[in-house]
């Protein structure tokens, strides 16, 4: 997978357990995945929140010492991604501020599609914002409510925004985490000791040892307050859109999202795949780690054989690359190396999960081929990627999507393949088994929810 879409962030909250903090960095560790320029925890000790946030990873923000000082059995935590130019401290997560009634903190994954506006009009009231963030606008609505207890100021303040969201708030006593309408952006809760965590996906919980017990519902308010059963308000009516992308690309393998495990969804995706313009070939290659499922179900549908061609160096940071053809190849070989003794010679089928703007694709088919590939067949899990996303994903501009401007043969012929062919729109609803039509796939369609 090319990444050129990135997951904007994830959330965890962790309520009534004596090392929450501890449990947030450890959640958030596995949570790495979906955001890795910032990340942050609060804590409450009934008392005071205590906030710690920074640019950098969880391992390089957090040490023993620093969730030392992060005290109480409540914790709030988030990992972000940043799109270009809002890298400032600032704008990392949790957002922090006192108010009339005490001291929150908020996390949020997605985006609201209508914070500018929302902005405006709280800067003409008197707000000063201090990030970019739409997650403050959340902070001024709740300060601003003309509500007496803070349940009905979060529910007043969320009726005023619109968009994808999966909310965390943290005060001093409470807990609360909330979806939007649609539940577009993932959020489970589960109970661990005699208290409960809440993730943005499942594998938060298998590496703290915590039991899922259901994903909050879309619309759907809890209230976490100690000494009393979980709190549910259906503030609204709960009409699923899902995102389909989380099943594509986003959410880690060993994750039940929206109630279906993913690795399961992506091998469904790749037995789907094996039935759209069949070849004969000598191999199926994934390119890792994101086409690895989709890959084995294609093999095992099609009889033919799985191999790992291409081998993928996880120990690549960040680095500085002069923009020439020769240095962005290099780029690619850092993090690629093909198997040349596997693969000379060979007629490959090469699976990845996605095609963005094409340029690692058509790199790595002419690695493959340098490598002595006879044949390079580029299959992709899912439809083309057509429109940009406006609920909590970094997506590029429609000019820059190479499926919007390119016909098949034309995309096929820029990426250097043999051949080219993508899952289709319904075979992708069948593979995840979509029944009622619950998920947002306006990537692939344009068809937008708002």
């Amino acid at each position: 997978m090319e990444r050129q879409l990135n997951e904007k962030c994830a959330v965890v909250g962790i309520f009534n357990h004596p090392e929450a903090s501890k449990l947030a960095y450890f959640s958030l560790h596995s949570l790495q995945h979906r955001g890795q320029e910032a990340c942050g925890i609060s804590s409450s000790d009934g008392k005071k929140l205590h906030t710690i946030k920074d640019r950098g990873l969880v391992s390089q923000v957090f040490n023993d010492e620093k969730l030392k000082t992060l005290s109480g059995t409540s914790a709030i935590g988030h990992n972000r991604y940043s799109t270009a130019g809002d890298d400032s401290i600032l704008d990392a997560q949790p957002v922090f501020a006192c108010y009339d009634l005490g001291e929150m903190a908020i996390v949020h994954n997605g985006n609201l599609t209508n914070a500018q506006e929302v902005r405006q009009k709280l800067i003409k009231k008197g707000a000063i914002f201090q990030t970019f963030m739409d997650t403050e606008n959340l902070i001024h609505l709740i300060a601003k409510s003309e509500e007496d207890k803070l349940l009905d100021r979060i529910i007043d303040a969320v009726k005023k925004i619109e968009g994808a969201y999966s909310l965390v708030f943290l005060s001093r006593k409470k807990m609360f985490a909330m979806r939007d309408p649609h539940g577009l952006r993932p959020l489970s809760i589960g109970k661990i000791g005699d208290g409960y965590i809440v993730a943005s996906e499942t594998c938060a919980f298998d590496l703290v040892g915590a039991t899922y017990v259901r994903d909050v519902q879309p619309g759907e308010l809890i209230i976490f307050e100690k000494g009393k059963k979980l709190q549910s308000i259906q503030v609204y009516e709960p009409t699923p859109k899902h995102c389909i992308f989380e099943y594509v690309y986003f959410a880690r393998p060993d994750s039940d999202v929206f109630g279906k495990n993913v690795y399961q969804m992506r091998k469904n995706m790749g037995v789907e795949l094996s039935k759209i313009e069949p070849i004969e070939a000598d191999m199926i290659v994934p390119v890792p780690d994101g086409g690895i499922p989709a890959a084995l179900g294609y093999s095992q549908a099609s009889g033919i054989p799985f191999e790992m061609g291409i081998m993928r160096n996880h120990y690549i940071g960040r680095t500085f690359i002069e923009p020439t053809q020769e240095m962005r190849d290099l780029k690619v070989k850092m993090k690629l190396s093909p198997l040349n003794s596997l693969i000379e010679g060979k007629k490959l089928i090469v699976v990845d999960d996605s095609i963005v703007r094409g340029t690692t694709s058509k790199r790595i088919v002419r690695m493959l081929k340098e490598a002595g590939a006879s044949e390079v067949h580029m299959r992709v899990s899912s439809p083309p990627t057509t429109d940009p996303c406006y609920y909590g994903i970094d997506t590029p501009d429609k000019e820059n999507l190479l499926a919007a401007n390119m016909s098949n043969a034309e995309m096929c012929e820029y990426i250097g393949a043999d051949s080219l062919a993508y899952l289709t729109h319904d075979s992708l609803l069948k593979s995840v088994d979509s029944q009622n039509d619950e998920y947002c796939t306006a990537c692939f369609t344009g068809k937008y929810l708002f």
